[in-house]
């Protein structure tokens, strides 16, 4: 379900692609630039990554980490569609019907993830940990619901339509229509369609070029981010 997208390019440079696991890139892409200093200081080398990297669609996928209700690591592989401003949140789309959110949903306590991004060409890999955040239907944040329906609007026609599929994870449908619906409004979400919000505490950023190769944390400690070298 986490693969009908549209390409967000380098910062906030939108390019409509179809449903396909090795989609073309624009010829044409914006400059890279510095960011501006009041982001936090792991978000320039993110950026940096995904713009030296911008002709794989690989470097887009990256696999999510979670804690289901045994206390057992649960690991899928999900798209990185850009940020939720002003906290540089990494934004992912999911089924809310999926075992994922069950994951996130079945304690009061906020909900822990981490991403592991692996970037190919510059052979450098981000670790990110944070409080991840489900936004669905019935959210009442204002904002949050905004930037639901926006990531509703950049999937593709194909992407959207799989939210009104059979159920995830239910025993497989023999009924064509499970997997036939009708198209979906493209303007408003369809009631199974969430959008995940993860907020980082902590980037383990390694780079493997290089003998020896490098190695920086970055922690946040209150309300600063605290840097660190460290041996790879």
């Amino acid at each position: 379900m986490d693969f009908g997208f549209w390409i967000l390019d380098w910062e906030n440079f939108f390019v409509p692609q179809f449903h396909t696991l090795l989609p073309s890139y624009p010829t044409t892409l914006p400059p890279y630039h510095p960011l501006s200093p009041n982001l936090p200081p792991w978000r320039s080398p993110i950026a940096r990554a995904l713009h030296r990297n911008r002709s794989l669609p690989q470097a887009r996928y990256l696999q999510l980490a979670t804690i289901d209700p045994q206390q057992r690591p649960r690991n899928r592989t999900v798209v990185f569609r850009g940020w939720f401003e002003p906290n540089s949140q990494l934004k992912f789309v999911t089924d809310v019907r999926s075992s994922k959110v069950t994951e996130l949903t079945h304690s009061s306590e906020p909900s822990w993830a981490e991403a592991c991004w692996y970037f190919p060409k510059t052979r450098e890999q981000f670790r990110c940990s944070g409080i991840i955040t489900l936004i669905t239907a019935g959210s009442i944040d204002p904002s949050h619901q905004k930037a639901r329906q926006e990531a509703w609007q950049q999937m593709s026609d194909s992407g959207r339509i799989q939210f009104d599929w059979a159920a995830p994870g239910a025993d497989r449908s023999t009924d064509p229509a499970a997997f036939s619906p009708p198209d979906p409004n493209p303007i408003q979400p369809v009631a199974n369609f969430g959008l995940l919000l993860l907020e980082l505490t902590a980037v383990d950023h390694l780079e493997l070029r290089g003998e020896p190769q490098n190695r920086c944390l970055y922690e946040l400690v209150g309300a600063e981010w605290t840097i660190r070298q460290v041996n790879p």
